[in-house]
């Protein structure tokens, strides 16, 4: 795309017309990293955060924050959300917990920004129940890493940022 969508040709901001678009099914897939010292992943693994399940408490954060994308981004339409999923594994190797985000609908525009506000919603909320044991924890690496459906079709980032999610097997998932 060699243009802004969300820019008109006067260069005002603008909210895409997804009205004549498609209804077609559409899933995007995010992920990110928190990064944060041994003793803390640790503690967040042992279930041992005074604060409480940190995992937990994050992905529900993380499907809260997927369903209230459109209040946060201003150009962002409501989607009618299928479905959300968030789930982590800790990284001892990385230094910290990966973050996976799996956002579904039919829609007549895609779950993007669901999937990625997922991921940071996740992040932010772990940080926020870990920040008293670990202030140096750092989120990054958040991505799209696939997502289909839609008339682009599909996209797989072609060489994603922070740790090796491949080496990840689909059942060390949390």
């Amino acid at each position: 795309m060699s243009e802004f969508s969300h820019i008109d040709k006067s260069g005002k901001a603008n909210m895409v017309d997804v009205g004549a678009k498609d209804t077609t099914a559409r899933e995007a897939i995010a992920r990110g990293f928190i990064s944060m010292n041994e003793e803390t992943l640790k503690a967040v693994s042992q279930r041992r955060i005074v604060k409480g399940e940190v995992l937990q408490v994050a992905r529900i954060a993380g499907i809260m924050g997927a369903k209230r994308t459109w209040e946060l981004i201003p150009m962002c339409h409501a989607v009618p959300i299928d479905k959300v999923g968030v789930r982590f594994r800790a990284m001892p190797e990385a230094g910290g917990i990966a973050i996976e985000a799996v956002a579904r609908c039919s829609a007549k525009t895609g779950v993007e920004m669901e999937a990625l506000t997922a991921v940071s919603m996740a992040a932010l909320t772990i940080y926020d129940m870990c920040k008293a044991m670990d202030k140096s924890m750092s989120i990054g690496a958040v991505h799209l890493a696939k997502k289909t459906g839609g008339k682009s079709g599909e996209f797989r980032h072609a060489s994603p940022p922070g740790p090796d999610f491949s080496a990840i097997n689909a059942d060390d998932w949390e």
